[in-house]
């Protein structure tokens, strides 16, 4: 009796909840309409990139990653198929954070498992700090004007309804 009553209590109350905490993944970190501020990392060679450069001469996606993050594995899948769609019209930038990471540990993983992604490391958190990332597999996409159109965390993101999102945004801006 007991056990039942607390499924009813705090068991059912999670599962009808479950479609709102889908939703909070989204518009999470840097507010939407934003744009970034400047933020230096390194590309694979330890050379300083600033991302606001790569930011705004086209829709960019980017991921903030780890190789030891199980969620970013998880979400692999579904950025291939992304880049695969709208790898033409999209930069997809993988930002790694510095936490428990070293560009020499990306290398070896990327060795082993190729990505067609652009990869960059951020050694002191400056990307992190810019984009507002409150974890690996925080995903922001942005339009081709530097405005922040999508956030969102986790494995499940449908990152083609942002990468559309982002294109139609660049469209609509044109269009004035």
């Amino acid at each position: 009796m007991k056990v039942a009553a607390l499924t009813v209590v705090y068991v059912v109350p999670l599962l009808l909840a479950r479609p709102v905490a889908l939703r909070a993944q989204e518009d999470v970190g840097i507010p939407l309409g934003s744009t970034i501020a400047a933020a230096q990392v390194q590309d694979l060679d330890g050379n300083a990139v600033d991302l606001a450069q790569i930011v705004g001469k086209k829709p960019v996606l980017v991921e903030f990653w780890a190789t030891w993050c199980p969620v970013c594995a998880a979400l692999l899948p579904r950025m291939q198929a992304a880049w695969q769609r709208y790898g033409s019209q999209v930069d997809f930038l993988v930002v790694g954070v510095g936490v428990n990471e070293s560009r020499a540990t990306m290398q070896r993983h990327l060795e082993r498992h190729p990505m067609p992604f652009r990869f960059f490391f951020d050694a002191n958190g400056a990307a992190v700090r810019a984009f507002q990332a409150p974890a690996t597999s925080y995903v922001v996409t942005l339009d081709a004007g530097g405005r922040v159109v999508y956030t969102g965390m986790g494995s499940e993101q449908d990152l083609d309804a942002a990468l559309r999102r982002a294109l139609n945004r660049g469209q609509q801006d044109r269009a004035r």
